[in-house]
C-alpha cells in the first residue's frame, strides 16, 4: 500500500477519481452568511438530534453497480460526536441489497468494510459475487468520513503525495518531509471545515450501526467484517450485542492487539507463509531455494544501492520514475502487489538483475484516485487507536525481531505506514486505547476466517480474538492473502453454511483438501 494510505487493506482497487472533499456538500459546513457555532441565530440551544434514517437515491458511483439498481437506499443520519449530540450531525449512505432467493431469510447481513477510509460501495461486487446476498439481504452502510457521507474527510493532498512517493526513497526525509506537508494541509483544511477529528473513531463507527439496525427496525441481524471491519464489528458486539444473531469475522485485526508494532509480525508470518509453501512444493523448492535468504540479501542490496528505473503502470500510461530501495520492497510484499504464486519468481528475478515486477508494481501507485479515500478516517482511528502506547524504538525492536539482519531504516517504518508517529504528532487527536484496547467477550456465535498468506493481517491474530469468544469457530485457509472469502469458493462454502445455522459448527469439509496454487516457475 501506498504510504499513508490504510494500513490494513487495498484489496479492490479504489475506484476512478472522485471530487475532493473541499467540493463535495458537507452535512457540517454552515451555509453562507450563516453562524458557526451550530446554535440558532436566537442563541436557544439546539435540541439534540434523534438518528434517523430518510430513504432516498443510492449513491451515485463512477461505474455502475447493478446490485444497486435495485436496492433500496437512504440516509442515516447522527450526531458526529455524541458526547455533544446538540452539534452538528453527519450523514452515512445506506443500501439495501436484495437476496436472489425467492423466499430469503429474514436475518440480513450487516457489511463492515476494511480500511478505515475504504470505499464500501466499491465492494458491492465482491460481496454479491461471494453470495452474501443469496439467502437474506445485504445492508451496506458507508462509515463516517468515507466515500459518500458526508462529510467526507478525503485527503487530495495526501493521494497526490502518494502519486509523487513512487519516485522517492521510501525511508529518508525525502519523502518524510512532503508526506508530513500533505497531513498537515488536509488536517488544517479539514478543521477550518469545523471538523472534530476526535469524533471519527471505531467506538462512534460502531455505535452508527447500532443506531443503523433501530432506524431500520431490524430485530436481529448478522455481521460481516473484514480487515479494519473485524476491528469495528468486535467493537460493535462488545458495545451494542443487542440484536446481533451471528458475527463471521475475515483477517482479524482484534481492538486489543491492534498496535503499530504488530505490523512487522503480521509480515513476518505472511511472508514466511509464502516461503514455507514454496520449499513443499518440489518445483518451487528446485528452482528457487533459499529464498529467505534472496529476500533479506535484496533488501540489505537495495537499501544500500537502490535502483532508480523508469516502469509504465500496469494500467497503462506512460513510464514513471520509481525508486526501489529496500523499505519499497517490502511494502510491495506487504501490499500485495505481486502476488504470492508470483513472489518467488520475482526476488529471483531481482537478484538477476531483472527487477520489472517489482517496478511496474512501484509504478501503479503512481495512478491515484484523488478525493476517494477517506484518510481523515484513517489517521483518526490510527493515531487514536494504533500508534499510542509505543514507542519508535518499540516499533524498530518488533521489526529486528521479525527480520533480523535487516537495515535499521528499513525496520524503523511500520509496513505500509511510514513516519506514522509524526503523521500523529500532526494529526493531534485525543489517546483513546484505554477504550479501544480492549478483548471483546462474547457468546454470540462467531466465525474467523483466515488466510495463511496474510502479510497484512497475520493468521495467528484469530487465535487472540478466539480466546475471549467462547462460542467461535477457526478456519485457516491454505494459499489465501488478505480479504479471503472473494478470493475462496470454499471460504464462501463456509460462511454460507455458518450463517444458515449459526450455533452449529460450520461445515468446513472443504478445507482439507486446499493447496496454494502453484508457483510461478521461471527457466533458467
Amino acid at each position: 500500500m501506498a504510504a499513508a494510505t490504510a494500513a490494513l487493506t487495498l484489496l479492490a482497487a479504489l475506484g476512478p477519481a472522485s471530487s475532493s472533499a473541499a467540493s463535495r456538500p458537507s452535512a457540517t459546513s454552515p451555509p453562507s452568511g450563516a453562524p458557526s457555532s451550530g446554535a440558532p441565530p436566537s442563541g436557544e440551544p439546539r435540541p439534540a438530534v434523534a438518528p434517523r434514517f430518510v430513504p432516498g437515491p443510492c449513491p451515485k458511483t463512477p461505474e455502475p453497480i447493478a446490485a444497486l439498481s435495485t436496492a433500496r437506499c437512504g440516509i442515516l443520519e447522527v450526531p458526529e460526536n455524541r458526547a455533544r449530540p446538540a452539534g452538528r450531525t453527519v450523514k452515512l449512505p445506506v443500501a439495501v441489497i436484495r437476496a436472489t432467493a425467492a423466499k430469503p431469510r429474514q436475518d440480513p447481513v450487516v457489511f463492515m468494510a476494511g480500511g478505515p477510509g475504504a470505499d464500501t460501495f466499491d465492494d458491492i461486487p465482491f460481496l454479491v459475487d461471494s453470495g452474501l446476498n443469496r439467502d437474506r439481504e445485504l445492508i451496506i452502510m458507508a462509515q463516517r468520513g468515507n466515500l459518500y457521507a458526508q462529510p467526507h474527510l478525503a485527503c487530495p493532498e495526501i493521494d497526490r503525495y502518494n502519486a509523487r512517493a513512487v519516485g522517492l526513497r521510501y525511508d529518508t526525509r525525502a519523502s518524510q518531509r512532503p508526506l508530513l506537508d500533505a497531513v498537515k494541509k488536509c488536517r488544517d483544511r479539514l478543521t477550518a471545515d469545523g471538523i472534530d477529528l476526535s469524533a471519527y473513531n471505531t467506538t462512534e463507527n460502531a455505535a452508527d450501526f447500532a443506531a443503523l439496525r433501530t432506524a431500520l427496525g431490524i430485530p436481529s441481524w448478522n455481521v460481516y467484517g473484514y480487515s479494519y471491519g473485524t476491528n469495528l464489528a468486535l467493537t460493535y458486539l462488545r458495545e451494542h450485542p443487542q440484536g446481533i444473531r451471528a458475527v463471521a469475522l475475515d483477517s482479524l485485526t482484534p481492538p486489543k492487539n491492534t498496535v503499530l508494532p504488530v505490523t512487522w509480525s503480521s509480515a513476518k508470518e505472511g511472508i514466511d507463509a509464502i516461503f514455507t509453501a514454496c520449499a513443499a512444493e518440489p518445483r518451487c523448492n528446485s528452482r528457487y531455494p533459499g529464498i529467505a535468504r534472496t529476500l533479506t540479501q535484496q533488501v540489505r542490496r537495495l537499501e544500500a544501492r537502490p535502483l532508480t528505473l523508469n516502469a509504465r503502470p500496469p494500467s497503462g500510461g506512460n513510464p514513471v520514475k520509481v525508486d526501489i530501495d529496500g523499505g519499497a520492497l517490502l511494502n510491495l510484499l506487504v501490499a500485495n502487489a505481486v502476488k504470492p504464486p508470483d513472489v518467488p519468481a520475482a526476488l529471483d528475478e531481482l537478484s538477476r538483475g531483472r527487477p520489472e515486477r517489482f517496478a511496474q508494481a512501484r509504478a501503479a501507485d503512481s495512478v491515484q484516485a484523488v478525493g476517494v479515500w477517506g484518510h481523515g478516517l484513517t489517521e483518526s482511528v490510527a493515531c487514536s487507536e494504533w500508534v499510542p502506547g509505543s514507542s519508535p524504538s518499540d516499533l524498530l525492536k518488533a521489526g529486528r525481531r521479525a527480520f533480523p539482519g535487516w537495515p535499521d531504516s528499513v525496520l524503523a517504518q511500520a509496513p505500509q505506514l511510514p513516519f506514522q508517529y509524526d503523521v500523529c504528532r500532526i494529526w493531534n487527536v485525543p489517546d483513546r486505547t484505554s477504550v479501544q484496547r480492549v478483548a471483546t467477550v462474547s457468546a454470540v456465535p462467531t466465525l474467523l476466517l483466515s488466510g495463511t498468506f496474510d502479510v497484512k493481517t497475520g493468521a495467528s491474530m484469530a487465535k487472540d480474538a478466539a480466546r475471549t469468544l467462547s462460542r467461535s469457530t477457526s478456519v485457516l485457509i491454505p494459499g489465501i492473502g488478505h480479504w479471503v472469502v472473494p478470493q475462496s469458493p470454499c471460504a464462501q462454502h463456509v460462511l454460507a453454511s455458518f450463517l444458515a445455522s449459526p450455533t452449529e459448527p460450520p461445515d468446513t469439509g472443504c478445507v482439507a483438501g486446499l493447496a496454494p496454487k502453484p508457483f510461478t516457475i521461471i527457466p533458467k
